[in-house]
């Protein structure tokens, strides 16, 4: 009796750890053949159409019909904006949840967090719309822009975005610290800011490191919502209050109108792969500097 039930249950540990398996696999060829298909098509227009790399990075002409598809404005407004939304939302984010795991009474926090996370749910049409009809019209009056479509109303609505994601993890990263640490700090005299400060934060940096990455992930692969408030201007931004366009409003704008094998739809995806590039750097970038801090 005990010999057969050992056996179902080493049995049953194997089938869950070959599903396992498969599931890992199946992933890391999916994102394996998205990467090499990426590539491949990013970079016909070097091997294909001739084009300098670097003057495809530097240049700001766009005119795939002219045989110039200068990508600098988009990466520099992608950077811009990305770089706006990190710094806006990042540190307000991990504020909020070193408050609610540390600081806010219990009630307090259960009521905050399950309405934090629902906010990761709304749709980014929703956040662009309201950027569109509120922000918009607010830096059109209030900071002399002549439209209101700007980099900071994008910035503003892509921090908007990401703090719901910044703020869960960023929770889930303190609560998951051993009390001892807290406990400890406390006791031998140290105020509850210098324990945030000293003691949990940077014993916390791999879960803040997490909450960053994600919050870039979705800020700098962010659309519709960036789309409605950028003004989509082929032009380097005059200030924060000017128009300006990003490489995925550019692509998502042309590439219904790309003809396949053309000159155009080669550089679209190529200012995909350099999208690619650019998320990867960043996230190098903050696993980095957090590595640094501890």
């Amino acid at each position: 009796m005990i010999s057969s039930l050992a056996q179902r249950a080493h049995r049953n540990e194997r089938i869950a750890l070959n599903v396992l398996r498969a599931a890992a696999f199946f992933v890391i060829v999916g994102m394996a053949l998205l990467l090499i298909y990426l590539t491949v098509e990013g970079t016909k227009t070097f091997t294909v159409d001739h084009i300098n790399p670097w003057e495809f990075v530097t240049s700001p002409t766009w005119d795939t019909a002219d045989n110039h598809p200068g990508a600098a404005i988009f990466i520099v407004g992608t950077l811009l904006v990305t770089v706006f939304a990190i710094v806006v939302g990042g540190p307000f984010g991990i504020a909020v949840g070193v408050f609610l795991s540390e600081i806010a009474p219990q009630r307090m926090a259960l009521i905050l967090k399950p309405a934090i996370e629902l906010m990761v749910g709304i749709p980014s049409v929703v956040y662009g719309w309201i950027g569109l009809t509120v922000l918009v019209p607010l830096i059109r009056t209030r900071a002399g822009s002549l439209t209101g479509f700007s980099l900071a109303g994008a910035g503003i609505v892509l921090a908007l975005m990401i703090l719901p994601t910044v703020i869960s993890l960023s929770e889930d990263a303190f609560n998951s610290l051993p009390p001892s640490l807290k406990e400890g700090s406390l006791a031998l005299g140290a105020t509850r800011l210098q324990t945030i400060l000293r003691v949990l934060l940077p014993s916390a940096s791999t879960g803040l490191a997490v909450a960053l990455i994600l919050g870039i992930a979705r800020a700098v692969g962010e659309t519709l919502a960036i789309q409605l408030v950028i003004g989509n201007a082929v032009l380097f931004p005059a200030g924060l209050f000017g128009p300006t366009a990003t490489l995925t409003t550019e692509i998502v704008t042309e590439m219904p109108n790309a003809l396949q094998g053309s000159l155009q739809e080669h550089a679209l995806f190529s200012m995909a792969f350099v999208l690619l590039l650019i998320a990867m750097a960043l996230i190098l970038i903050v696993r980095f500097a957090l590595r640094k801090q501890t």
